[in-house]
């Protein structure tokens, strides 16, 4: 069988006609590519790992691509190949990480809480949508964890951040369930460390990742020895002295190490840091009780 040959020119899937490669991971490459109607997007090829994982991921995905929420980067087709998952969506500008990475190169700063805010509104809108219990999966009821929430899985497009990269998405049907272990080390909640993820395991990635973007540090050491059921148990007091007071008792609430003293949501977490910095960003779509805009 001939390999798939992922390069400027090259059509890996007929039609789709790859221009340009925007991103290259351990287990993945973003194309931008030209679809057969002559539309900019972006192509996904995930690494399949093997049949068993690859069949229960691509489900998943297939489900959340049935999601309509403006904060949820749009997918629109998804296939199986040699090799790949493949999924084609929305065509980005960068991410938060890559704005992160601007500030600091043009003005030596981390970004402020206005412009933080001005994204992670809706980010968290998003995320109350995904999370919450009301999504058919497998003739169940599910909410979705995203569990990679991160700087870098949050694409610009246009001027609204929208969450993106659903490959570690999990289904949950109980406030906190077992799951293996998988994320990003900075990121993750402690639970998941031991192999649970709850309704706020998402909310601790959104409040690191609030301060990373406030900052450009974490707030707690790195951890570089993997994930061990210790480190849910054994994390030292955040440090959150590059940001106001203020600011820090919101991300001490959302970063405690007992899911079911977070905020009640993410939303609730985002008001509670709207008034502790004296601003007003709001979800810029109505929202229904779930944050969802049905279309």
């Amino acid at each position: 069988m001939n390999r798939i040959r992922l390069e400027s020119g090259s059509q890996p899937i007929p039609g789709w006609k790859l221009t340009e490669l925007r991103g290259k991971g351990g287990f993945a490459e973003v194309w931008e590519a030209v679809s057969p109607d002559g539309q900019r997007c972006a192509i996904k090829f995930m690494a399949s790992r093997n049949s068993a994982s690859s069949i229960k991921e691509m489900k998943i995905i297939q489900a959340i691509q049935k999601l309509k929420h403006s904060s949820l980067l749009r997918m629109e087709r998804i296939w199986s190949i040699p090799e790949y998952i493949v999924i084609a969506m929305e065509l980005a500008d960068g991410s938060l990480f890559d704005l992160l990475e601007a500030y600091q190169n043009e003005y030596s700063t981390a970004m402020t809480p206005d412009v933080v805010l001005h994204y992670l509104v809706s980010v968290a809108d998003g995320l109350d949508y995904l999370n919450a219990h009301q999504h058919p999966f497998e003739g169940r009821t599910v909410g979705f964890q995203h569990a990679d929430v991160k700087p870098s899985n949050l694409l610009l497009v246009g001027d609204t951040a929208k969450l993106a990269d659903f490959g570690l998405c999990r289904p949950t049907s109980m406030l906190s369930q077992q799951q293996e272990k998988s994320g990003t080390l900075d990121f993750a909640a402690p639970e998941v460390h031991r192999g649970i993820l709850a309704d706020s395991s998402d909310q601790y990635s959104l409040a690191v990742t609030y301060f990373h973007l406030r900052t450009a540090q974490f707030p707690f050491p790195a951890i570089t020895s993997g994930f061990k059921r210790e480190h849910s148990y054994q994390r030292p007091a955040p440090n959150l002295a590059g940001v106001s007071r203020e600011e820090a008792r919101v991300l001490e609430r959302a970063l405690d190490l007992e899911p079911s003293r977070r905020w009640p949501n993410c939303r609730a977490m985002m008001a509670a840091m709207n008034e502790a910095c004296g601003t007003n960003h709001q979800t810029p779509v109505p929202s229904s009780k779930y944050g969802a805009v049905m279309v």
